[in-house]
């Protein structure tokens, strides 16, 4: 499989780790859209949030304990968490994934 976040999670490809378990890899964006940018990833490799089921959903809840987690080491004064799925909403990582965002104020887009 051709997978960068794969490979991160198998360490062929370093990252700037900030939080690893046996289920999840927390990672800083190489290319950060506010001052705290994380990407949090399932180690087990879901394509997209529209693979979610049954069998695989308790990662999703993980991550997001996992972010609360970071949120409190850090001491983060709020973070914005976004999803990107499928092509047309923007997802360039065909790999389940998570941006957890922070350290400067957020608006919401009009359209």
């Amino acid at each position: 499989m051709d997978c960068i976040f794969c490979k991160i999670i198998n360490g062929e490809i370093p990252a700037s780790k900030v939080y690893e378990d046996d289920k999840v890899i927390a990672f800083n964006d190489i290319e950060p859209q506010a001052p705290v940018h994380i990407l949090i990833i399932p180690k087990e490799h879901i394509a997209s949030a529209a693979e979610i089921t049954d069998k695989n959903s308790a990662v999703v809840s993980h991550i997001f304990e996992v972010a609360a987690k970071i949120a409190r080491e850090k001491q983060l004064d709020g973070f914005r968490i976004v999803n990107n799925c499928g092509d047309s909403a923007g997802q360039t990582v065909k790999h389940l994934h998570f941006h957890m965002m922070s350290g400067r104020d957020f608006g919401w887009p009009a359209g």
